[in-house]
């Protein structure tokens, strides 16, 4: 716990047998972790075996391969119902490292913000640390025009390291969401929608063989998801549409 506040992190896995008791390992190195909850998208590898072997943690298996977004809903629903105030994704590729996770959790438990991201970008290392040149370029041309229509400042919305307050999540229409990789993009779409304030801390970049990674034609797919939702919200803001993901008074 930290601010008397239950911390929870949530996990959604596919094949990370290799990396996740590390993360873990990590995870509840921090310290204030009361619960971890594994939620597993039909791996075929021993994930579901190893996180069995964890303490402190649900696990939680799809019968089918629901995808990115799919695995998220899971994993936000069953923290919901685990009584978690405090809830952090971390990605158990370990791709992320969790010695962030007491920040983000204090600034969320201290009622300064309800949404915090941990960027790749910020410090200017996403480079060095390995960041594929593609990746770091399609990253700052979707920013600019997310920032653009969303009329937001991100460093980047593409980061999969996100910690989140109970209230926020009870308020997003977030079933409304895909199923696939946009679903991370639509939910920060709906934060802004919201009027809230999402905050940033530094995060090191790390990329190597286990981190689990889209390929460039999914790349493009997503890409092109990630420009039609924030076209989509600068049009329902217009008065124009009226899509299920955002809450309006229509």
């Amino acid at each position: 716990m930290i601010n008397n506040k239950n911390v929870v992190v949530v996990m959604p896995a596919y094949n990370a047998a290799k990396t996740i008791k590390k993360t873990y390992d990590e995870v509840m190195a921090q310290g204030i972790v009361d619960l971890v909850i594994v939620v597993d998208d039909r791996s075929t590898d021993d994930t579901v075996a190893v996180a069995k072997g964890l303490p402190n943690t649900i696990v939680h298996t799809h019968e089918t391969n629901l995808g990115y977004g799919g695995n998220q809903k899971s994993c936000y629903r069953l923290a919901m119902e685990n009584n978690a105030d405090v809830i952090i994704m971390v990605h158990p590729d370990y791709q992320y490292t969790p010695m962030l996770i007491p920040a983000m959790a204090s600034m969320i438990s201290n009622g300064l913000y309800n949404c915090v991201l941990g960027s790749r970008i910020l410090g200017g290392y996403a480079l060095k640390g390995g960041m594929p040149l593609w990746k770091y370029i399609a990253n700052r041309f979707l920013t600019f025009f997310e920032n653009l229509l969303l009329g937001a400042k991100l460093s980047e919305y593409h980061t999969g390291y996100r910690a989140f307050s109970r209230e926020l999540i009870e308020k997003l229409p977030i079933d409304q969401n895909s199923d696939d990789f946009i679903f991370d993009n639509q939910m920060l779409a709906q934060i802004i929608w919201e009027d809230e304030i999402i905050a940033e801390v530094s995060c090191p970049t790390k990329y190597f063989e286990e981190a689990s990674s889209i390929n460039f034609s999914r790349s493009v797919k997503y890409g092109l998801g990630c420009l039609l939702t924030a076209l989509k919200f600068r049009l329902t803001k217009m008065g124009i549409l009226n899509p299920k993901i955002f809450k309006t008074s229509g």
